[in-house]
């Protein structure tokens, strides 16, 4: 299983991440590259899915860019890490419910190793943590398939400006609230990128 790493330490428009994707689907398809996971940020971007609707808008000043991944509209930008990735669902049995629980698997692993218990819901894809008896969404995950090539991501909130998803109605829940990892529990979140990695590898092989 090779699978490059790729790690941006400074902001990366949100439409050069993803041609940079796009141009990854076809080098695998073509067997001429390796699979990715890649770790970046974003500045201030809102991208809406193949399922948003217009009236999620609640700010009609703010811009949105329209993306091919699954999913409604939501918020990137400062505070937040977005882990990226291409992988050939070919080699793992063309299963896109597993592959989602990989991913799901991969951020409830790596909270509960920062003491954070987290869930997720079939009915609202994504990961959710409970505070104060209020259901609050830390994690938000959009894919896209391609001939079995998975791509698009899941983002996690760190310590981002939650005000920013008042712009909104965050993928679409209206009933439910967002929450980033420092409001939950303040901690050191430094060795967070190496532990997702390492939990979404470790998944991806059973």
């Amino acid at each position: 299983m090779n699978i490059k790493i790729k790690i941006s330490r400074k902001p990366v428009e949100y439409s050069k991440a993803i041609n940079y994707l796009e141009k990854r689907v076809k080098s695998i398809q073509k067997q001429k590259d390796d699979e990715l996971l890649w770790i970046c940020s974003h500045p201030d971007t809102y991208t809406a899915g193949v399922s948003s609707k217009n009236d999620e808008i609640l700010d009609k000043n703010i811009n949105i860019i329209k993306t091919n991944r699954g999913g409604k509209i939501t918020w990137h930008g400062p505070g937040q890490k977005i882990f990226y990735f291409v992988i050939n669902l070919a080699k793992r049995d063309r299963d896109i419910r597993k592959f989602v629980n990989i991913i799901e698997k991969t951020i409830i692993d790596t909270l509960k190793e920062y003491k954070i218990s987290a869930f997720s819901d079939r009915k609202n894809i994504g990961i959710w943590v409970k505070k104060k008896n209020k259901i609050l969404k830390i994690a938000a995950i959009g894919i896209k398939v391609k001939k079995w090539i998975a791509y698009h991501g899941f983002s996690v909130n760190i310590d981002n400006d939650l005000q920013q998803y008042e712009k909104i109605i965050p993928c679409g829940v209206k009933n439910k609230g967002v929450t980033n990892l420092m409001e939950i529990k303040k901690q050191n979140f430094k060795n967070f990128d190496n532990i997702i990695i390492r939990n979404f590898l470790e998944n991806l092989k059973s």
